[in-house]
């Protein structure tokens, strides 16, 4: 790991400050993913700021019905809410879905939008990868790519959004707040926080340099029945190769969210009119414009088992 300098925040706005004005300076949480990029010098902060202090780590109710949730409410307090058990209930099947008890109860919400992908060839450093060296190219293209990306990938990367909690989120149509550099507070709808990786793979998300998250809001609870349904290779500690996030109404319309096929999650709106009607066509809708490699040509049908399953549940 390589020598870096630490301060601790005093408020979101001091920390943004810090951020903006120092040169490869990051924030630090929870820590479950930048300290391992660290080890690895993958990630090679000169300056870590450490937002902990900051006491963002509350879940309030909002005027409009929704919930806010603080940036630094960790996984493990976030699932067991009970106002989260009850009204958003995809969020905290999501949750449970991923990592392990231990990581949980240290990673946070923030934290967990910002995680980068698991990608091999992003973590082995002998190999070509784009997305943590632009322009050195993608290994992965013409490699071997059986957890990799199906739709939305490009020329210059294939690699997936690694997460579960964010592509409940999606559904649920949550906002992510912040604060810039000049103290200036921005509302970001998760549809447009993350990126797809075009020819910028190394890009994330739309966060600007020094920008921080200070919590997420999610709007007044949609009711009717809540799933999240992830396929893996094994029962737990493995990421997504395909996960369904659903709320299904009575009548069967509802919302669907696809992990573990793109950069960003997935979430096609104008597919969802089909739901009714059921998986074989909404699938095709959601993933029109697909782009498999032969290893991971699996995921499309996949796909459309996943949500059959998920609308079968439903109806039961």
């Amino acid at each position: 790991m390589r020598p870096f300098t630490y301060e601790r925040a005093t408020s979101p706005e001091a920390a943004a400050a810090a951020a903006g004005r120092t040169q490869g300076a990051k924030f630090i949480a929870g820590g479950t993913n930048l300290l391992d990029l660290m080890k690895l010098e993958i990630e090679t902060p000169t300056h870590l700021i450490d937002i902990r202090p900051l006491g963002l780590d509350k879940i309030e109710d909002t005027d409009e019905g929704g919930l806010r949730i603080g940036a630094f409410v960790t996984n493990t307090d976030l699932a067991a809410d009970r106002r989260v058990r009850r009204d958003y209930a995809v969020l905290s099947r999501a949750i449970m879905a991923g990592a392990s008890g231990q990581l949980r109860n240290k990673a946070t919400t923030a934290g967990n939008l910002l995680q980068r992908t698991r990608c091999p060839y992003f973590y082995d450093t002998n190999q070509a990868c784009n997305k943590r060296k632009p322009g050195s190219g993608c290994a992965a293209i013409g490699g071997y790519s059986r957890q990799l990306g199906v739709i939305g990938v490009s020329d210059a990367c294939i690699a997936t959004y690694p997460g579960d909690m964010a592509i409940a989120m999606r559904v649920l149509d949550a906002t992510v707040e912040t604060v810039k550099a000049d103290g200036e507070a921005r509302a970001i709808p998760i549809a447009d926080f993350h990126r797809l990786p075009g020819d910028a793979p190394h890009i994330d998300n739309v966060l600007e340099p020094g920008e921080l998250i200070t919590a997420v809001t999610l709007p007044r609870p949609l009711g009717g029945k809540h799933f999240y349904h992830k396929v893996r290779d094994r029962r737990s500690y493995a990421y997504a190769l395909v996960s369904i996030a659903a709320v299904v109404q009575r009548d069967g319309s509802g919302r669907v969210g696809v992990g573990g096929v793109a950069h960003k999650p997935w979430r096609v709106e104008a597919a969802e009119a089909a739901l009714p009607e059921g998986a074989a066509a909404v699938a095709p809708q959601i993933m029109a414009g697909a782009r498999p490699t032969e290893d991971n040509r699996f995921k499309v049908p996949l796909v459309e088992r996943t949500l059959a399953a998920v609308l079968a549940e439903a109806r039961s």
